[in-house]
């Protein structure tokens, strides 16, 4: 018959086809996946030939093996360590605050009594998801401008409470507020819809039993809510811990020199030292682009560690 026997943990014994007649009898479904197989192989992993470059000396002018030469001129740049550092930084305290943030908005509108005042105090918050960055960056220039333009400045002014200008934008100690708020703004909306989807599969009857046991309002948010949202709040802090190296766009837009100390990350730092040096060394920052990729695969690897022993399952 050309079939094989497999038996299952139960005893119950499954008659499987040869691998070659299942492809066939499925071959609708392969020649459908073929075309988007075809394209993550071109565009996903055909460049990743192209860490080997990391070993090179590769200028405009000429393509010479170096060995290690490059990761050992990465390691001994404090320019580099401070991108790495203000990595983890800003993303760390990023993904904790929008997180936190997210999860107390979520509370609040699940708590609303009135339907239409939730669904459209959703949308509103949620529509900020929807600018890109560089339309977002914009508008909190402009906001935050020294200049007459800037409201929040002239707003401070009109009421008081300050005399002169403050360049939020300009100001190391104030530049990463200034974009923990922003992401906050931007990033809230779509932190509430996972969290919304967790509140909405809640059993209405153990809010029944808290208030039969005469659990107030505060009392079941801390007791019911907060407890079953907990497991959700851990799945997406791991699975967003283990993207905290991938850091541009939101900074390379609200960045700048005077800031550098306190903005710059590892994706900028590759972005300078390729595209406004005056002869690049493209295997230099393939080798930190590496690195990166290295120190990101093994978040994951902790990332899924942790999730099998708080979920009791990884997430890979």
């Amino acid at each position: 018959m050309g079939k094989t026997q497999k038996t299952t943990s139960t005893g119950q014994v499954i008659n499987k086809k040869p691998l070659k007649k299942r492809i066939w009898n499925n071959r609708g479904f392969y020649l459908m996946f073929l075309p988007i197989f075809i394209y993550v192989l071109i565009t996903l992993y055909w460049p990743m030939l192209g860490i080997r470059y990391s070993f090179y000396d590769y200028t405009l002018k000429k393509i010479e093996f170096v060995g290690l030469k490059h990761f050992e001129k990465m390691f001994s740049d404090a320019e580099f360590w401070s991108a790495f550092t203000n990595t983890l930084w800003l993303s760390i305290t990023k993904l904790l605050i929008t997180t936190f943030t997210a999860v107390i908005v979520s509370v609040f509108i699940n708590e609303m009594a009135n339907l239409f005042a939730k669904k459209v105090l959703q949308t509103v918050i949620y529509l900020p998801h929807f600018m890109s960055w560089t339309v977002t960056a914009a508008v909190f220039t402009l906001f935050l401008s020294t200049s007459s333009t800037g409201f929040i400045n002239e707003t401070l002014k009109s009421w008081g409470l300050i005399s002169q200008s403050i360049d939020f934008m300009h100001e190391t100690k104030l530049w990463r507020w200034v974009y923990y708020i922003v992401n906050i703004w931007k990033e809230t909306g779509w932190g509430t819809v996972i969290f919304l989807a967790t509140l909405a599969g809640i059993n209405p009857e153990i809010y029944e039993a808290a208030d039969i046991d005469g659990a107030s309002r505060l009392q079941k948010i801390w007791y019911v809510t907060v407890p079953e949202l907990a497991n959700t709040i851990i799945i997406v802090l791991i699975l967003n811990l283990a993207k905290v190296l991938n850091l541009f766009e939101s900074v390379f837009v609200m960045y700048n020199n005077r800031v550098f100390e306190v903005s710059d990350v590892i994706s900028t730092y590759i972005y300078r030292k390729t595209f406004l040096t005056a002869i690049p060394n493209y295997g230099y920052t393939t080798a930190v682009g590496l690195f990166k990729s290295l120190v990101g695969c093994l978040l994951v690897i902790i990332c899924n560690r942790a999730s099998k022993k708080i979920r009791g399952r990884g997430i890979i």
